[in-house]
Formats: C-alpha cells, sequence, structure tokens
C-alpha cells in the first residue's frame, strides 16, 4: 500500500470494500446504465484538473469477516476494548475512502458544468453519481457514529448527557443539593448539601467510621482547616501544589490548561468522524500523556490544535502555574501567613510523635480524621465532582518500613475485582478481575498493609451501594507517582462523566514524617527495643556548621537539619560521590532545590556500636477518600426509572436502608382520625428505635405519595389502613406483607440494621397484594 502520508501526490491503489447490503445502497437503475453504456467510469476517477490532487487515504484492507470489521456486528471471540477500537479504526479507512470518492466526483461535476461540450445528459448522470457517493458516505457516517457511541463518545456521550440531566433535576428538585448563595447568582465550585443530601452523608461518614475507624482501633483526631504557612512548605504543597492555567487574552477569564487540552482531544475523537486512524491514535496518546506534558509542551499543543477559549474563542496566553491554595492571614497583623488546608493528613503528620506516645509507643498503628478541603480550583466544573470545598476522609496507617505485613490480609486476600495494574495500562489493555491474594503475592501490589487496606476499601464502597461491576483499582503509572512512593492505587468509579477517581490508596514511604523532622527539627520516629544488645554499624553524621554556613549563609540551619535526616542509603550515596568526586547534589525540601555539598562541609562515617533499640522512621500507607465524589457516583449508580400508568417515568433511587437519607416513610391509606393517629404512633416509635422516618397524612393518592418517598430512595414504606394491622411496602420489588401494628417497627429496625433482608421477612409475614390504585 503506497504511504500517501508521506507522499501526498501519490494515489493510493484501489481496492473495492464491499459493505453489508443494508449500509451499501445499490446503484440507481440510471447510473447503472450508464456505467454499461460507458458514460460513466466504475472507479469514478478524478478529472485531470490545474488544481493539486486530493491525498487519499489509505484503503481498508479487507478482513477475515467483513461484518466482523464494523461495530454493528463484533467478534464475540474478541477482546471487548481491541474489537471496538479495531472496528472503529477500519469505519474511519472506509469513511476517508468515501470522502475522497465524493471528492472526486464532486470535482468531476465542476469540470462537466465548466465545459461547453458536456451536455446535460452526462452532467445529470455525474450528479446522480455524486448523490449517490454521498448516501454511501452517510450510511458509514451514521454506523462510525454509533461505533463512537458505543465505546464511550458520540451518541453515546449524548446518552449519558441525558441520563446525567435527569439525575441532577431530581437531586436539585428533591434539595440533595443546591448551588450556594443562589440568590447572589452563586459561586462556581461551591454547593450547598440540602436535607436528603445531609441525612446521606452522615450515613456515608457514619459507615466510614464504623468500618474503617472502629474495626481498625484507629485515632481519631480534628485539626484546624487553617494551617500555618511553615506546615505546608515542609509537606511541599506551598511550591508544587499547582495546575497550569492559561487566560483568555481579551477578557481575562482563567481556564485549566490540561482540561482544555483533553476537552478537544476527546471533542475531536467523539464528533469529527473523518479523522484517520493515525490522528485518531495521536490524540489518544495525547490523553494518556496529559500529565507529563511541561507547561512549554502543553502551550505548544494548545497552539497546534488551534485551541481557543471556549466561551469567546479569544486566543490564549501561554500555560503557567496557578497554585491551588487559598491563603489567609492568621492574626491582626497579617505578619503570620497561613492557607485553608489542601488535604486533612498533614494535621496528622504533625502530631504523630504524640499519638505514637498515646499509642504506647507501639506500631503500626493508624490515625483517621474526616474534615473539610480547600482547593481554589481554576475552573471548576462536573458538578460536585469538582468543588473548591469539600469533605475527605483521611486514613494514615503507621509501619514500620521493614515489616509491611499486615495480620488480617487473609481477611480479605480471597476478594476478587477489577483491577487495572500499570503493566496492562502502558500495553493497551483493559481491567481485568484479580484475587487481591494473587495480586499481593506476585507484587503487582506492594505489600500486604496496601493490600489490605485495597481490599477494606472495595468492601466499604460496595456495601454502600457502588456497582462492582464500575469499580475499578487502578495502579499509578510511572510518570503520576511522586519519587518517594513506593505504590500507588485509586478506586476508580465510572459515572457519566467517565471513569472518576473517588479513594487514593498510597505507600507515601517515610516522606512526609522525614520532611516534618527536617523543618522543625523534632524527630518524628519510632524505636523498636531489642530482646539484648547488639553491636551494630551506626551510621554518624557530622555537618560542618562552619563551612555550611560560609557556603548558605541564612539557609545554613535548613541545610544541616536535611543532612542530619538523611537514611542510611541517602548518606552512603552522598559519601560515595564526596569521595570520588569532591561534591554531591543534594536535595533540600525545605528550601525546594538541590544545593551542592563538598567534601569539607560533612562528615560520613560508619561506627560499631552498642545498641539497646533501632530508630527509624515509619513509612505511610494513606488511604484518603473524596467523600462528595463518592456520594455523587453513588447517586448515578442507585437513579432509574420505571413507567407509571400515564406516560410519566418515575424516578427511582435504590438506596440501601444503610445510606438511605430515610429508612422509612408512615403513610395513612385514606385521611381519617383514627389512622392518622395510629401513623403517628408508628413514627414515634420508629423514632424512639434509631430509625430516621417520615410521616405524611397529606390527601394526595396513596400511589402519588410511594412515587415521591421513592424518589428520594426511601426502602420502606408503611401504609396504615387498619387500627390493628399494617403494610410494608418495599420500594424496589413493590412487594408488600401484612405485620401488626405492635410488630412494624422491630421488623423495620431488622430490615434496616441488616439483621434480616426482605427474602426474610417475606417469608415469616403473610403477603399483601396492593391494588392498582395503590401502587
Amino acid at each position: 500500500v503506497t504511504d500517501t502520508a508521506k507522499d501526498p501526490t501519490a494515489v493510493a491503489p484501489s481496492l473495492p470494500v464491499p459493505l453489508p447490503r443494508e449500509i451499501y445502497p445499490p446503484t440507481p437503475p440510471r447510473m447503472r446504465r450508464r456505467r454499461l453504456l460507458g458514460l460513466l467510469p466504475s472507479t469514478l476517477p478524478r478529472p485531470a484538473t490545474s488544481a493539486a490532487p486530493r491525498a487519499q487515504a489509505a484503503p481498508l484492507l479487507l478482513l477475515p469477516s467483513l461484518r466482523r470489521a464494523h461495530s454493528l456486528f463484533p467478534d464475540p471471540g474478541a477482546p471487548a476494548m481491541a474489537g471496538a477500537s479495531g472496528a472503529e479504526a477500519a469505519l474511519r479507512r472506509v469513511l476517508a475512502e468515501r470522502q475522497a470518492a465524493v471528492d472526486r466526483q464532486a470535482d468531476a461535476v465542476r469540470d462537466l458544468k465548466s465545459r461547453r461540450d458536456a451536455s446535460q445528459a452526462e452532467v445529470d448522470a455525474a450528479v446522480e453519481a455524486l448523490k449517490a457517493l454521498k448516501v454511501e458516505h452517510g450510511a458509514v457516517a451514521r454506523q462510525l457514529q454509533a461505533a463512537v457511541g458505543s465505546s464511550g463518545g458520540g451518541s453515546g456521550s449524548r446518552g449519558r448527557e441525558e441520563f446525567r440531566q435527569a439525575v441532577l433535576n431530581t437531586l436539585e428538585r428533591r434539595l440533595f443539593f443546591t448551588s450556594s448563595f443562589k440568590i447572589y447568582g452563586g459561586v462556581a465550585g461551591l454547593y450547598d448539601y440540602g436535607p436528603n443530601g445531609c441525612a446521606i452523608k452522615n450515613n456515608v461518614l457514619s459507615f466510614w467510621r464504623q468500618h474503617f475507624v472502629l474495626e481498625e482501633n484507629m485515632l481519631e483526631v480534628d485539626c484546624p482547616c487553617v494551617t500555618p504557612e511553615v506546615v505546608l512548605q515542609a509537606s511541599g504543597h506551598v511550591d508544587k501544589f499547582t495546575d497550569l492555567m492559561v487566560k483568555d487574552e481579551k477578557t481575562g477569564t482563567c481556564h485549566r490548561a490540561d482540561h482544555l487540552l483533553k476537552d478537544f482531544c476527546k471533542e475531536r475523537l467523539e464528533k469529527d468522524l473523518t479523522l484517520s486512524p493515525e490522528k485518531a491514535a495521536e490524540l489518544k496518546h495525547v490523553i494518556a500523556v496529559l500529565d507529563d506534558l511541561s507547561a512549554e509542551e502543553l502551550g505548544a499543543k494548545i497552539k497546534e490544535y488551534g485551541i481557543t477559549a471556549p466561551d469567546t474563542k479569544n486566543p490564549l496566553s501561554d500555560p503557567y502555574p496557578f497554585n491551588l491554595m487559598f491563603q489567609t492571614s492568621i492574626g491582626p497583623t497579617g505578619q503570620c501567613q497561613g492557607f485553608m488546608r489542601p488535604e486533612t493528613a498533614q494535621g496528622i503528620f504533625v502530631n504523630f510523635k504524640d499519638l505514637y506516645y498515646y499509642n504506647g509507643n507501639k506500631l503500626p498503628f493508624a490515625a483517621a480524621q474526616i474534615g473539610q478541603a480547600f482547593r481554589n480550583e481554576i475552573s471548576p466544573r462536573q458538578g460536585l465532582l469538582r468543588v473548591r470545598e469539600f469533605t475527605l476522609a483521611e486514613i494514615e496507617h503507621f509501619v514500620d518500613p521493614q515489616d509491611k505485613s499486615h495480620p488480617k490480609f487473609s481477611e480479605v486476600a480471597s476478594l476478587e475485582f477489577l483491577m487495572f495494574p500499570k503493566q496492562d495500562q502502558l500495553t493497551g489493555l483493559s481491567a481485568k478481575k484479580m484475587a487481591l491474594g494473587k495480586a499481593v503475592s506476585e507484587g503487582t501490589v506492594n505489600n500486604e498493609t496496601l493490600g489490605y487496606f485495597i481490599g477494606r476499601v472495595y468492601l466499604f464502597l460496595t456495601q454502600l451501594g457502588i456497582d462492582k461491576d464500575r469499580l475499578r483499582f487502578r495502579q499509578h503509572l510511572p510518570n503520576e507517582m511522586a519519587h518517594y512512593a513506593a505504590d500507588c492505587w485509586d478506586a476508580e468509579i465510572e459515572c457519566s462523566f467517565g471513569w472518576i477517581e473517588c479513594v487514593g490508596i498510597a505507600d507515601r514511604s517515610a516522606y512526609d514524617l522525614r520532611a516534618h523532622t527536617e523543618k522543625s527539627g523534632v524527630h518524628l520516629v519510632a524505636h523498636e527495643k531489642f530482646p539484648e544488645p547488639i553491636e551494630i554499624e551506626k551510621l554518624v553524621i557530622t555537618p560542618s556548621k562552619k563551612e555550611l554556613g560560609l557556603a548558605f549563609k541564612g539557609s545554613q540551619k535548613m541545610v544541616v537539619q536535611a543532612l542530619e535526616a538523611m537514611d542510611e542509603a541517602e548518606a552512603l550515596g552522598m559519601k560515595a560521590a564526596l569521595e570520588s568526586n569532591g561534591e554531591a547534589e543534594f536535595q533540600v525540601c525545605t528550601l525546594g532545590k538541590a544545593v551542592t555539598i563538598k567534601k569539607e562541609m560533612v562528615s560520613i562515617s560508619m561506627e560499631k556500636k552498642k545498641e539497646h533499640q533501632r530508630e527509624f522512621t515509619p513509612s505511610v500507607i494513606e488511604p484518603s477518600f473524596g467523600i462528595g465524589r463518592i456520594i455523587y457516583c453513588l447517586y448515578e449508580h442507585s437513579f432509574y426509572t420505571r413507567p407509571s400508568k400515564t406516560d410519566e417515568q418515575l424516578n427511582v433511587f435504590s438506596f440501601s436502608p444503610l445510606v438511605a437519607p430515610k429508612k422509612c416513610t408512615v403513610l395513612p391509606l385514606v385521611k381519617t382520625d383514627a389512622f392518622d393517629e395510629v401513623a403517628k404512633t408508628i413514627s414515634k416509635s420508629l423514632t424512639k428505635a434509631g430509625i430516621s422516618n417520615i410521616i405524611d397524612i397529606t390527601g394526595t393518592s396513596i400511589g402519588k405519595r410511594y412515587a415521591r418517598t421513592d424518589e428520594i430512595g426511601v426502602p420502606f414504606a408503611i401504609t396504615v389502613d387498619s387500627t390493628s394491622s399494617v403494610t410494608i411496602r418495599e420500594r424496589d420489588s413493590r412487594q408488600q406483607i401484612r405485620v401488626n401494628v405492635d410488630e412494624v417497627s422491630s421488623v423495620v429496625v431488622e430490615l434496616s440494621d441488616g439483621q434480616s433482608t426482605w427474602a426474610d421477612v417475606m417469608w415469616k409475614y403473610p403477603a399483601h397484594t396492593a391494588s392498582t390504585a395503590e401502587d
């Protein structure tokens, strides 16, 4: 096949590409007769003109089964991801050929019309041929649109948007959430949780405490949101917590540069059906390496693709870093600078010494914190998924770096779920089900403690109601992971916005405690006592304060602290460099840069000593939960519609009793004083038992009241239709049982606490058949 990409004047050989009859319309009889008479060439070649010839796309190579080359007829034996992308590429090639044929015939029509010797019959025949080619082109374009839609773009994206809008409309109408300060126009990225949203959030956090804090005997803390600058300098947030931003050169509106480039690439892939396979592959590669691009590379791509401001189409500035922390002053003088914390973890790290002492100077132990975090997002979008203030629930599990086993790992080792290791990502494979024990034993997951928390996170999310088939654990690629991290995994949940990172589980090594030790001068270390004293070779680091003072002036103290905080491997590496080169490059975190250390500035030696204990900086395993993101994905995974007696679709949230905003509604069948009194009595008994409930004694029909409570996800409804017994209705099946009034509270408690299932109570109590009017 001629490489037309390298030589635009080359003409690719013509290969017949038969299409299935349903998308390849038959040649009109008039054209068929003219071809038989020799008036029209069968291949419709481009007539010679003075214009430069069009480059032709490479032809489609015939596959063993043509029907399987198209997404409407996928190969059932092929992997889903590979089959979809292969069919899409094949269709793009077919479409490029059809477009080239249309262009050639359009030129032929124009040429005939410009010739005086051409008859009207010839012109008409050429026009008919052009129309037929356009029909063929449109058929392939529609099939490609369907293929793109089935793989997450095109018409599929329209379907996702419609579903998302239905969910959001229901959430806002039933006051799960609303824009903050709405009467003043609102502020992007700030939202208020309404009564139902607050109830669900509280239930999620309550279960989080039960599942993690109580189960693991964690030490819970609550630290301030306002954080002094020095703390965030040590952690690296002041220097590195940035995103690349571009500005509209005329209006000054700011946009996040990587989001603009990503949106452009996705839109082209979804909507531009004329993209060549090579161009489509290029755009997909750009999306894959987006996090690797520097400001200069990102700016170059934006210019190359001609990306402009999305709302005004004005040109954009070059990308530049923007720190995402909200800055503030502490105290009236303004001399003490601070920030609204971007994460809760730093409050735990700076309290490590006290927490370690509180725990009896024993490892491992974990500390946990739930609280607000703040990020001054450049252009917050995606509703509740990207906001400027949000709730984090974070765990810092401190462990001996020489022993990352976990005594309870066997409890989760048999779990099997979707995992997406970095090797599979780099080779273009998709996520696959994997047993957690196997992933740890094979080294895919770095250690047992990290694996244990991955398993616990999986159980937490699925018990909340997240669909296990739309949940995967993706390993960070090398370019995503910090240099100090041993291994990182994200729990990603699929929703209408795509795969969303909702939980990060990272082995952060000892970086954070070392950074705060270096900055504060307080040793955040742990000790292991030996049964008997042992003789060891101990590393002794002796900085020369005089030489360092001459070299670094006011920065001397920070360099000294950094040298003293070196671990053995780092110190021995410096010793070797000093002996061979006389100097060594040394990264000082608190300065945010590398400095040159010369031989006379530090003495590094190994000395034999008798030790009674080992001193070390603990490693940290950190699961970090974005509560708002989890809740939004839960909304989408729980939402569905079902038909009513009219054409109207009824919205339902299938929340489990664990997270539902109300566990039960109490509804008198008809409005009478007797039924109302029974309903109030039942409601009081439920409240006393700790079951959240609502009572609806309005006069509307029982069916409409069921629909109202289904729409906010209430799992059970008690209908008072007599003074001695009532019915309990389950939301999703709409089945009902009859229970005595004095038993109803205990039954609902059992159902809400998970002591009994609906199948259990259906077996125990008589069924009640609802009338059509009721449901």
